[in-house]
């Protein structure tokens, strides 16, 4: 997709939104009953439902071209699979929104599973951002540029790539070609010489006048010929300036075109492939096997290949693949702009529904086909040749995984294979910056969405063991209170210390303190080689300790654990110390924002100036009023 677009319209889910509460009775009964009585006032309107348990918390949300007919289906129990049997049971409400088509619906119901994340609905596992390639139009020598998150800054989007590893390859070669600048608009006015980039030949270095504007504008309009596919043209006019170079005895310039061609064709050997005639184009392609679900997906821009990536959606028991795919595609397309062409590998039933919010999402017609022939459909087999090899490596690593995880509990005698393993780890400089990691790894691997940091707020920052115990603490104290029972899954069935015997002690105590004597905690050393070469030293609760064998596939996975933890905290801590870095005393003074903190720095020069000013001084700074010149002085004055 290419071209300047903003964020897609939201619903306002307010204007016609109304819950209906039912029993709290926990059965099959009770939930029927509950659907029942909302029954009674639903319209035969499309809109979208919620399904809610007796806590409030969003079982399920589903979609309908009718409410009254789709929301009764769930009444007729006799009909329904034992996984809708079993939300029925857990239904205590729902809420309803109205919309005005089933277009609409179905992006709602996208919106709200991306918020909600039900137990019940399909979900897509990775929602990881995608990066865009931005070439900005905000200034006169605009700046190309990686970029993720909301599109809006204005300028260009050419996008998704896969990854990052293919945006920033694409971006390295793109420089190469085209020497458009990557600096940032405050580093480029303060250059009085050109940086290493111009050097390196990477940059054509307008910041100190190298290039004019015009030929800096013919250079950006040259990258988005690229990039909209006509790389052909780009070749040939290069190969043209070079050749007249050469014959006016140039050879500098000469190299210099040289140079961008041998970029131009290391792309082109990378990216390019055989997609004459489809231009931008999506293709998604699914394979199934023993109960999991993988979905292939491939971006296609102009004839180049802007990388593929693999998914596994959760939550797929017992749904068929075509609703998979139709939920799949409406979660994906909610922050990512459609492509002009999506190739699938099947008809879906709600294809025309699913084609219309698309439409009516990226502002011009989606077209949605299944190729059978010609170069459409050798692009959509080799998507399915690998959606079918990814779903096969993904089924080999869990039966791995799931090994490991047998002798995980075969090792530290839990009772059945560990479903949440949590990793913590503490990070600081000589006490400065403190704070705690906590990681989470599961059967299907690192649970990135479930991580979590911990600023030490109470704790000598230069005791590990106090702030292992603050953070073991806030942990816990917050699990007891949300989820007492520990009917959800965020209670671990194994906690991993990086520490030895003394930190082992100190979440001991802990839990001890809590009431929790069902958690298994265990504390990893490092072995006395440390190293990797070296065994590291597992502490248990009962005093033992373990090691494993050097070449054990066991130690390795508890070795990538901590590993995991120690990346994780290490960035945590790196990004706390450069926002500290950063941090000013003026910071600290309520209601000082950072238009008046400016003004206070520039008229004052130092925030030291700041506290020692007298009020009247204070007042006489610019833009600064006489009630926050008085709320200043009484910050650093107060008695």
């Amino acid at each position: 997709m290419t071209g300047s677009y903003g964020p897609p319209d939201r619903f306002n889910e307010e204007k016609a939104t109304y819950a209906i509460r039912g029993a709290d009775a926990p059965d099959l009964e009770g939930g029927v009953a509950a659907i029942r009585n909302v029954l009674k006032t639903l319209p035969l309107k499309p809109g979208v439902y919620r399904m809610h348990d007796a806590k409030g918390d969003v079982l399920y949300v589903g979609k309908a071209r009718a409410l009254k007919n789709r929301v009764g289906n769930y009444v007729q129990v006799e009909r329904l699979s034992k996984r809708l049997q079993r939300m029925v049971a857990q239904t205590r409400s729902m809420t309803i929104v109205t919309t005005n088509n089933e277009a609409e619906a179905l992006l709602l119901e996208a919106q709200l599973i991306k918020r909600y994340r039900p137990a019940y609905n399909v979900l897509l596992r990775d929602d990881k951002s995608f990066p865009f390639i931005l070439l900005r139009a905000d200034h006169q020598f605009p700046r190309i540029q990686k970029h993720r998150g909301a599109r809006r800054a204005k300028g260009d989007y050419y996008g998704p790539f896969a990854s990052a590893g293919s945006v920033n390859n694409t971006l390295n070669a793109l420089q190469k070609l085209f020497l458009l600048r990557s600096c940032t608009d405050g580093f480029f006015k303060t250059r009085d010489r050109p940086c290493l980039l111009y050097q390196i030949k990477r940059c054509s270095a307008p910041c100190v006048g190298r290039i004019d504007e015009a030929g800096y504008a013919e250079l950006v309009s040259d990258s988005k010929k690229f990039l909209a596919g006509k790389a052909t043209d780009v070749q040939a006019k290069l190969g043209a300036q070079m050749e007249a170079a050469a014959a006016n005895m140039d050879f500098e310039l000469a190299a210099i075109l040289r140079d961008r061609l041998k970029a131009l064709t290391f792309i082109q050997g990378t990216q390019f492939i055989n997609a004459e005639g489809v231009g931008d184009a999506d293709i998604f392609a699914l394979a199934c096997h023993e109960g999991l679900i993988g979905i292939e997906a491939f971006f296609i821009r102009g004839g180049q290949n802007w990388g593929h990536r693999s998914f596994f959606p959760a939550h797929t028991a017992d749904v068929p693949e075509d609703e998979v795919l139709t939920q799949f595609m409406a979660q994906f397309y909610e922050e990512v702009p459609p492509a002009r062409t999506i190739l699938i590998d099947r008809v879906l039933p709600d294809a025309e529904v699913l084609i219309e919010a698309l439409s009516e999402q990226a502002g011009r017609k989606v077209e949605m086909t299944v190729p059978q022939r010609g170069v459409r459909k050798r692009l959509l087999d080799q998507a399915t040749r690998n959606a079918k090899e990814a779903l096969e490596r993904r089924l080999a690593e869990s039966t791995t995984q799931a090994r490991l995880h047998r002798e995980l509990a075969e090792l530290f005698e839990l009772g059945d294979p560990p479903d949440r393993i949590e990793v913590y780890d503490n990070s600081h400089i000589q006490g400065t910056n403190a704070l705690g990691a906590m990681v989470v790894a599961g059967p299907e691997g690192f649970r990135k969405g479930q991580y979590r940091k911990f600023n030490i707020k109470q704790a000598a920052t230069d005791d590990d063991y106090a702030m292992m115990r603050e953070v073991l603490t806030r942990r816990f104290a917050r699990a007891l209170e949300e989820d007492p029972d520990r009917d959800g899954e965020t209670w671990p069935d194994l906690v991993l210390l990086d520490g030895g015997r003394g930190q082992l002690n100190a979440a001991k105590a802990v839990l001890e303190d809590l009431g929790i004597e069902d958690v298994c905690l265990v504390g990893v050393a490092k072995g006395p080689h440390h190293g990797r070469e070296g065994r590291e030293v597992f502490h248990l609760m009962d005093g033992r300790e373990l090691t494993l064998p050097v070449n054990a596939p066991l130690l390795f996975y508890l070795q990538r654990l901590r590993d995991e933890v120690h990346r994780f905290a290490i960035g945590a801590h790196r990004a706390k110390r450069a926002k500290a870095i950063g941090a000013s005393p003026l910071d600290e003074v309520p209601g000082i924002g950072p238009a008046r903190k400016k003004a206070l720095l520039m008229h004052f020069g130092t925030g030291r100036a700041v506290r020692n000013a007298s009020l009247e001084d204070l007042r006489k700074a610019p833009g600064v009023s006489a009630a926050v010149a008085q709320q200043v002085y009484d910050f650093y004055h107060a008695k």
